[in-house]
């Protein structure tokens, strides 16, 4: 997501760095450089005309820093202006005092606004909530049961009935209140086009279900064509958020950083995929790093610990940090990084990596040969691989149907990788120990974070320059 500008702007930063203070001349040329990734991003003319005028007189202006060097003063400079058009701050959702809290999905026909509704619903279910699905979408055929069978993914109910959408939508409110359930999320028709029926249908269900929350799902990859839509809705429903579906196919970002500034409303959760977990709550100030090459750290601890099982989590990091980490734990670790998602989404959050390796092929054929390679081994050689000698490697290659080669960078490449965990387990021990408040163990969830951010200020991974001096790809995904 967001690849082309991202590219863009990283380069511009990559341009400056060396510089001293930028001179109006410097900020000109830049300015030119951005308007121009702004607008291949497809992002609003105006929103991009506003931002590079608050842009300009910031870095020409006297407010910024001395200390900082000239691609310092654009980051800091631009990664502002990117939060605040992405949406500044989190949208914090609210529950009704009285139940059930009511969410209305709104959206064009293929904007993936069932897909959403269900994402939505298992989002819901875990923040501990008791959703129930309403399907007053009557008009697309199938549409009731697409929502069936993707609520049944997630576990969550699903009241329908034919005849009036907004007669359904109305007792699918009073069944939520009989079962007991504290949010009810409304999913509605959709047309090919804006038009006038659709617009007064959903209008009418807003009227009867009072909604808590009125969501707008468009599609991220249709640009200034969802901000146009996001306008049409927000003038009869008054939207609260919005929803971007198909985030992760959006390589340019138009409609992302555009519709905050057009209707004033918040970018509320955004899919990422078309797994029905791949759905998540918009963090401006994250998305705006990770455009920025800076990483998203947090994300990537929330996502981790969705999928990691906590003890067995903690005690192969413990053994990660002391330097004591086999090739056992690294295949348990490689299982469930897989449940996180593609690797190369995930690679997108760590600080400071290159886009050779985001956009590396790290997917399951890798892998698979990986844990090929270590299932050949015997339980003594996955403790110590230093005792692998050369029959053995002849072995194990022979025995996972792989070359002798492949044996021989993995064992390398692992060793390697101790190495910089032995050192990164120093680094924990100090981001963590005791403060002057006295705290007795170490945070190993805040030092790690801690880490990152050391990581993400000096740019780049430890222990694997590039030629130049430079961060590189780590050697384990060459």
């Amino acid at each position: 997501m967001f690849d082309s500008l991202s590219d863009r702007l990283q380069g511009i930063v990559k341009r400056l760095k060396g510089k001293g203070r930028l001179t109006e001349e410097d900020v000109d040329e830049v300015m030119g450089e951005i308007r121009t990734a702004l607008l291949e991003a497809d992002v609003n003319i105006g929103v991009v005309r506003d931002v590079i005028a608050r842009i300009r007189e910031q870095a020409i202006g006297a407010a910024v820093s001395e200390a900082l060097d000239a691609s310092q003063q654009i980051i800091k400079i631009v990664n502002a202006e990117l939060v605040a058009m992405l949406g500044g701050e989190t949208l914090k959702i609210s529950y009704a005092s009285a139940p059930p809290t009511v969410v209305l999905m709104a959206g064009l026909q293929g904007s993936g606004k069932t897909t959403s509704a269900a994402k939505l619903a298992r989002w819901f279910k875990s923040q501990g909530r008791q959703p129930l699905l309403v399907g007053a979408d009557l008009q697309r055929p199938a549409a009731v049961e697409q929502l069936r069978t993707l609520a049944g993914q997630v576990g969550v109910s699903v009241f329908s009935e034919p005849g009036d959408p907004v007669a359904t939508a109305r007792r699918g409110l009073e069944e939520a209140k009989r079962l007991g359930k504290d949010v009810v999320i409304v999913d509605t028709a959709g047309r090919l086009a804006i038009d006038t029926e659709m617009m007064q249908q959903v209008a009418d269900i807003s009227g009867q279900v009072k909604p808590n929350y009125t969501f707008l799902v468009v599609d991220a990859m249709t640009g200034q064509d969802a901000v146009g839509v996001a306008q049409a809705f927000h003038e009869r429903l008054s939207i609260d958020g919005v929803i971007l579906s198909k985030l992760d196919g959006d390589a340019r970002g138009g409609a992302a950083l555009s519709v905050k500034t057009v209707i004033g409303r918040p970018i509320a959760f955004a899919a990422t995929g078309e797994r029905i977990d791949a759905f998540e709550q918009f963090h401006p100030d994250r998305m705006a790093g990770r455009i920025l090459g800076m990483g998203d750290v947090l994300t990537l601890i929330e996502q981790a610990e969705k999928v990691f099982e906590q003890d067995q989590a903690e005690a192969a990091a413990q053994r990660m940090l002391e330097g004591q980490f086999t090739l056992d734990d690294f295949l348990d670790q490689l299982q469930q990084l897989k449940k996180m998602g593609p690797l190369s989404g995930i690679m997108g959050m760590l600080p400071g990596v290159p886009k050779e390796m985001k956009n590396a092929e790290l997917g399951d054929d890798q892998v698979k040969i990986t844990e090929a390679i270590i299932r050949s081994m015997t339980p003594e050689e996955r403790r110590s691989p230093e005792i692998i000698n050369g029959s053995r490697r002849a072995r194990i290659a022979k025995g996972s149907g792989t070359e002798v080669s492949d044996v021989n960078r993995l064992i390398k490449q692992f060793t390697e990788m101790q190495k910089m965990m032995k050192r990164m387990g120093g680094m924990a021990a100090m981001a963590g120990k005791p403060g002057k408040k006295g705290k007795g163990k170490v945070n190993k969830r805040q030092a790690m974070r801690e880490i990152s951010d050391m990581l993400g200020g000096q740019g780049g991974l430890p222990g694997f320059p590039g030629a130049d001096g430079s961060p590189g790809i780590p050697p384990f995904f060459k």
